[in-house]
Parts: structure tokens; sequence; C-alpha cells
């Protein structure tokens, strides 16, 4: 992995080689030694984290704290002072300006590197969460790329995933994993012929046989990465066409042999499916999917699901005005918040 990048910000040369001695080893260093030379740097480097003086010769440190968050564009960027201003005024207006951390001098050359380490670990939480979040929005679209009647379909019963999780008694950290997990749920489709995805008739047997290998394709696909989120996609991918009474595929499981993850999502993708107009069906009326969905429960749907499908449907309902109230052909750039 690249090495992170430090501007160190200070009119004292001194300070600059005590900061350089202590961090060198482990970050791209750049220097400054004005107001200019940072947001010069800033714009040049697009550093990390800004380790700055108050004190500066040609501008208020406080003042150009807010310049340089100003200036960056990507909202990233992590401001440390490091100063002699030992006031607790100071310190206030440095936490207002948006620094993370104050540091005294004289610096202590351990402390230093403690705290830089403390806030650049979350600069790499965070670059790692942009790209887990990246690679579900690519791998959602790519699942669905030949399934151009989806709309947002799969943002939407992520949705509905989430709240019937938290209605099953899932706490919130686990409820969001399955929110970002239930997007990939098709990503095997990538290896089913374009003919068939889009063939405007029924599948014949042979068609069908295919067909059943999505979810294999997509386990094999998001297995690939050890991280829990894909794990969990996975899982999802691989059974969420496994039926309550153990008639579904890939491989009959029943009952609670299926994973909680993917009985939700089954239920949550059925209900949006049914609710949503497609080139060869109108959407159904809220009776018939309720009626449809209390029919199958012990057939296709986990009958405790159901219960609770029951008991959220206002907050489903809810969501789905949301979305209705969007332009569904205009696909979403990034994950959605709703």
């Amino acid at each position: 992995m690249n090495a992170l990048t430090i501007l160190a910000v200070d009119d004292e040369p001194a300070n600059l080689a005590i900061l350089h001695a202590a961090l060198h080893q482990q970050y791209r260093m750049v220097y400054a030694r004005s107001g200019a030379e940072a947001e010069d740097a800033l714009l040049r480097h697009h550093p990390d984290m800004v380790l700055l003086d108050i004190g500066l010769p040609d501008t208020d440190g406080v003042a150009l704290c807010r310049r340089l968050k100003s200036l960056d564009t990507g909202k990233a960027v992590r401001i440390i002072f490091i100063t002699s201003y030992r006031d607790a005024d100071s310190e206030a207006a440095g936490f207002e300006a948006g620094c993370v951390d104050y540091i005294f001098k004289p610096v202590s050359p351990p402390l230093v590197r403690a705290r830089v380490a403390a806030q650049l670990a979350q600069v790499r939480a965070s670059a790692l969460e942009r790209s887990h979040r990246d690679a579900i929005l690519m791998l959602a679209h790519a699942g669905h790329y030949n399934d151009s009647d989806t709309g947002a379909h799969i943002w939407r019963m992520a949705a509905y995933a989430r709240v019937l999780a938290l209605a099953c008694g899932w706490d919130v950290d686990d409820a969001d994993q399955l929110e970002l997990a239930a997007p990939m749920h098709d990503t095997g489709k990538l290896g089913i012929p374009h003919a068939i995805l889009r063939k405007p008739g029924p599948l014949d047997a042979a068609e069908w046989a295919v067909m059943r290998t999505h979810p294999a394709i997509g386990h094999a696909i998001l297995s690939q990465s050890q991280a829990p989120l894909f794990q969990l996609a996975a899982q999802v991918a691989l059974r969420h066409h496994e039926r309550w009474d153990g008639g579904g595929y890939p491989d009959g499981l029943r009952g609670e042999a299926i994973p909680l993850a993917a009985r939700i999502v089954t239920l949550a993708d059925v209900f949006d499916a049914l609710s949503m107009r497609r080139p060869y069906k109108a959407p159904w009326s809220m009776a018939q999917i309720t009626a449809y969905i209390n029919d199958n429960s012990g057939v296709q749907f986990d009958p405790a699901l159901v219960r609770c499908f029951m008991t959220v449907l206002p907050a489903l309902l809810e969501i789905k005005a949301r979305w209705d109230n969007l332009d569904a052909s205009a696909a979403p750039r990034g994950l959605p918040q709703l």
C-alpha cells in the first residue's frame, strides 16, 4: 500500500526537522513554511493529514485551517494543530475550525507518531469503506446489467431487507451490513448468457438449467473476498432461491437450514418484484401481494419472517413511496441513503 502523505506547516525549520525525523520513515512528507505555501502544497500533493502551526507569519493558523478544509474537495484531509498556544480558547477555536487533534510544543516524537497513527488509521479505514461501497455499487449494477426493466429494484429491496432484519431482532450494524450485501444477490447473472436473461418468453428446461447456475456463480465470485461483508453477500447470493419447503435451488435446503440473511433477502426481493411494473406484467395491488405472501408462508417463505413482514409493512410502504417519488430511470451514482 502506498504511504500516506503528511503536510507539515511551520515557519521554524527546526520544528519541521523534528517532524521529519519522527515521521519520514512511515509517511511521505511534504513541507510548507507559510499559509500561502500550505495552500499550494495542499492542492499539489493532496495530503491525507496536515500538521499545522497556529502562529504563522503571514496568516492566522485557525483561519488557515478553515481555508485548507474548504480547498479539500474530497473532504478527507485531517488537520492536527501543533502549537505552543496552550490556552483553552485557542484549543477550542482549533477544534471549531475543523482540526481533529491538538498537540502542544515542544514536540514529543513518540506522542506525535502515536497521535498521527491513530488519526491515519481512520483515514485508511474510511478509504477501505469507500472501496467496499464502490465494489458493491459495481457488482450490484453488473448483476443486473442485462435486466433493463429492474429500475431501482436492487436498492429498494436492500432497504426492505434492512427493515425486515431489524424486525427479526438484528442489531443496527448487522442490519446495515445486510442492506449493503443484498444488492449483490444476483451477481452470478454475470455468468448467464445474454440470450437467456433477455429472452422475451418463458425459458425451456435447458435454459432453466443454465439460469439456475447463477447462485453458485455469484457465490464463487463474492467468496473470493474474506471481508465479512462479501462473505455475507456470497451466502445470500448462493441461497436466495432456496425455499422454506425445500423446493428451491441450488441445493433444495429446507427451513432453518437456509441462512436467515438469505430468507430475508428472498422475501424482500419477491415483495419488490411483485410491486413493480415489468414489460410482461403490471404491478400487483398490495392486497394481491400480501395475499400471495401469506399463502406462501411455510411454502416459499419462513412463517416467522412473514409475521415480521406484516408487522413492518407500513414502514416498507413508506420506503416504496419515497422511491416512487424518485426518477427510477436515473441509476444512483452511489449507494442510496433512504
